[in-house]
């Protein structure tokens, strides 16, 4: 795996370290895993933390059979009705436990996928199987603060913050409520993941073609990667809104859901095809700065650190 073009190689010969070019697109193998951490940490709490209001709406769009199952005319007009009869406090509720949360997952996440990639290079599906094993590794460590997080932001669920919700919830419904949507989690996050790191690959290569470091091309690449994949993976995530509030819900049919297949067969009874395109609108709004944030911080340490590795180096 090289840490440096080829032209950054003659250029050494030539001209000072600061003048060099680097491939930052891998971080060298020296690289510790620590620095692997840092990067997908920081590049977790970001993308969570930024657009968390919208990810609210969305929560709010998609539950079935609980107080917070508002109709809402658009996303404007939710964020609005929402600020306005609970405060604009509430627009965060829950935010702490995607702080605590996304940034080990995420660090654990990326440094998942670098340390795979060594391994299954040469094998078939090599990147698919990185991802893969990144994804299952970071929801299983995710999936409870995801569950803390939603239902913190069902209004009237009487959670004074993300602590005591989970005790409830722990005391009431038991430990398999934070899992109950791991497998419908994982349904989701593999296809997102992939279509995302593929969009994003495709769309770093039309927009930057050369390969050096561009924060814009990063921005925009990262974006729309992360809204395409977000509006693919929308019926999904309605599923996984159902089974991570059913114990929030009023309705027995969804308080007894158990796994996708039940979950969508509510969806579709109580609302049709339509139910499983809810809060897509909120979802691929805060997703496109999401992920456009995520990646351009990520590649930022990924461009400092091989910087920093290269100059030790030479």
């Amino acid at each position: 795996m090289p840490t440096l073009t080829h032209s950054a190689e003659v250029a050494l010969a030539t001209s000072s370290v600061a003048d060099m070019e680097y491939d930052y697109e891998e971080l060298p193998e020296t690289s510790p895993l620590t620095m692997h951490l840092i990067a997908g940490a920081a590049a977790g709490i970001m993308e969570h933390s930024v657009m968390y209001p919208f990810d609210i709406v969305k929560t709010r769009m998609q539950v079935v059979g609980s107080p917070s199952s508002v109709v809402y005319s658009g996303v404007t007009q939710a964020l609005r009705v929402i600020s306005t009869t609970e405060g604009v406090r509430s627009l965060w509720r829950g935010v702490m436990s995607v702080i605590l949360g996304a940034g080990p997952a995420h660090a654990v996440y990326f440094a998942t996928y670098e340390q795979t990639k060594k391994v299954f290079t040469a094998a078939a599906g090599g990147n698919a199987n990185s991802l893969a094993a990144a994804t299952i590794v970071s929801d299983a460590l995710m999936n409870p603060f995801d569950v803390i997080k939603q239902r913190m932001q069902l209004a009237g669920t009487g959670y004074r913050n993300i602590v005591d919700c989970a005790s409830k919830v722990l005391r009431h419904e038991g430990m398999r409520a934070f899992y109950v949507s791991y497998p419908t989690t994982l349904m989701m996050n593999m296809p997102f993941q992939s279509i995302q790191f593929g969009c994003y690959d495709m769309f770093r290569r039309s927009l930057n073609p050369t390969g050096v470091y561009s924060p814009v091309t990063h921005v925009l690449a990262g974006g729309m990667a992360g809204a395409v994949a977000a509006a693919l993976t929308t019926p999904i995530d309605c599923c996984k809104t159902l089974l991570q509030t059913r114990g929030a819900s009023a309705d027995l049919e969804v308080r007894a859901a158990s796994s996708m297949a039940t979950a969508a067969r509510i969806i579709y009874k109580q609302q049709g095809l339509t139910g499983f395109t809810r809060g897509m609108k909120p979802r691929v709004i805060a997703n496109f700065p999401a992920t456009a944030i995520s990646w351009t911080t990520y590649e930022y340490f990924k461009w400092v650190i091989s910087r920093r590795d290269a100059k030790k180096h030479y």
